[in-house]
């Protein structure tokens, strides 16, 4: 079952505990960084594969698991699969999730000039 993020927060926690979760591998997080970079035309499953050096039953358990946390997406063209771009806009909330309160119990908060920005 995939997960749905609402378009705003605050985000159930365990939704966004799920998520995290499915990055808890490095194989994973590789596989959804080569979606990144492939961008948002997304990648054919072999070609995937063999940036990651995942191949076969492997890489199918992985894609599910990222797909069920939201994070990815597969579509069938044709006789290829391909491992859709990341869902931007689910990256994007959990960002979000965790930067929404960034700084709010700090005494930094009080100064306007904290050193950093989340814009």
């Amino acid at each position: 079952m995939k997960i749905h993020f609402p378009s705003r927060l605050p985000i159930p926690v365990e939704q966004v505990a799920s998520s995290f979760a499915a990055l808890g591998s490095e194989q994973r997080l590789e596989v959804l960084r080569q979606l990144v970079r492939a961008g948002p035309e997304g990648l054919p499953i072999g070609a995937l594969g063999a940036k990651c050096g995942i191949t076969g039953s492997t890489l199918t358990h992985h894609m599910k698991i990222l797909a069920s946390a939201g994070l990815v997406t597969q579509a069938k063209q044709g006789r290829s699969i391909i491992c859709a771009a990341v869902e931007y806009d689910v990256m994007q909330a959990l960002s979000n999730y965790l930067l929404a309160e960034c700084c709010a119990d700090s005494d930094a908060n009080n100064n306007t000039d904290t050193g950093h920005s989340h814009d």
